[in-house]
């Protein structure tokens, strides 16, 4: 019964070290026929280890594809940009498991080298963000539904509901998710509207795989769609301000794609379209120079809200 186990485990090493074997390299090297060999690939499957077969007389055995993944080294930068890259999606709260997210940190801290261990551990301490939050929640099966379709190239049937709260039902094609604005979109083809649409992912209440796929169009920039797109609707408010600081630190702290910079006297002036004036006022208090709006008159509103509401805080736990 022991040689048996060791025959059988040889066997898995064997897969592990080979792309493809076939039966008769096996029973080669374990001094075994044919026979023995194939009981030996039915106990695996019996361990739940996916071997495939190639039927034939020279048919080879192989791991499923992903079973097995080599071990993986990184060097101290690597380690700090995953514990970074981690840290920020939490912060910013996407739409992935939490449980996920704080697993993959304790993976890190508990496999990395011994002389990385205290790092990750302090990056995790010292490393702090002011996010500009998502206006609303997103259900994470919705999020996971579409990037399925979009990988898988598959049609979906969506349930919508518009900003006035009108209800539909759609065929779409997801090309694509962005989060831009803190709200998180998909754009794709609307067999209702046949043509190019953008759909909140809040706004979806549905999600329904189909049995039809899609080609997508090539070189279609997602990203660059909804920035366009959203860029000009009727009831977007043009901002516009003036840093009292360089251009290198005003675009170290501000993405250069959500807006325009200009040098002018006196600093850099910053100008984007928003729909909505929430989030750029979060954004403005988060700056470490001074700022003037210049226009509209409602952002100077939401700032002195935002600072009033984190004044009062301030003084409530005094």
């Amino acid at each position: 019964m022991a040689g048996t186990a060791v025959r059988v485990l040889t066997v898995l090493e064997l897969l592990q070290a080979h792309d493809k074997i076939t039966g008769a390299e096996i029973a080669e090297r374990l001094d075994v026929d044919a026979r023995s060999v194939r009981r030996y690939i039915k106990q695996l499957h019996a361990m739940g280890i996916p071997v495939e077969s190639e039927r034939g007389r020279y048919g080879a055995y192989q791991l499923e594809r992903g079973y097995r993944l080599p071990p993986l080294m990184f060097r101290e930068e690597e380690i700090i940009a995953l514990t970074i890259g981690l840290l920020v999606i939490r912060a910013f709260q996407f739409p992935l498991d939490s449980a996920g997210i704080a697993g993959a940190l304790a993976k890190i801290q508990r496999t990395v080298p011994r002389q990385f261990f205290d790092q990750v551990q302090v990056m995790q301490n010292i490393v702090h963000f002011h996010p500009v939050l998502p206006t609303s929640k997103v259900d994470k099966t919705i999020v996971d539904a579409v990037a399925r379709g979009v990988w898988k190239t598959t049609s979906l049937q969506i349930g919508y509901q518009s900003r006035f709260g009108d209800a539909t039902e759609r065929l779409f094609d997801p090309y694509g998710i962005v989060f831009y604005q803190s709200d998180w979109y998909t754009v794709g083809y609307c067999h209702l509207r046949r043509d190019i649409r953008i759909f909140r992912l809040d706004r979806i209440s549905a999600v329904q795989t189909t049995d039809c796929s899609f080609t997508p169009r090539p070189d279609f920039d997602a990203l660059d769609y909804v920035v366009h797109a959203l860029s000009n609707p009727a009831d977007v408010t043009q901002v516009e301000v003036l840093f009292n600081t360089t251009l290198e630190e005003a675009m170290q702290s501000i993405p250069p794609r959500l807006g325009e910079f200009e040098v002018v006297e006196g600093g850099v002036v910053f100008r984007c379209p928003a729909l909505r004036l929430d989030w750029i006022a979060a954004l403005l208090l988060s700056l470490d120079f001074p700022i003037r709006i210049v226009q509209p008159e409602e952002l100077k509103d939401k700032l002195r809200g935002l600072a009033h509401k984190a004044l009062s805080s301030t003084l409530s736990t005094q």
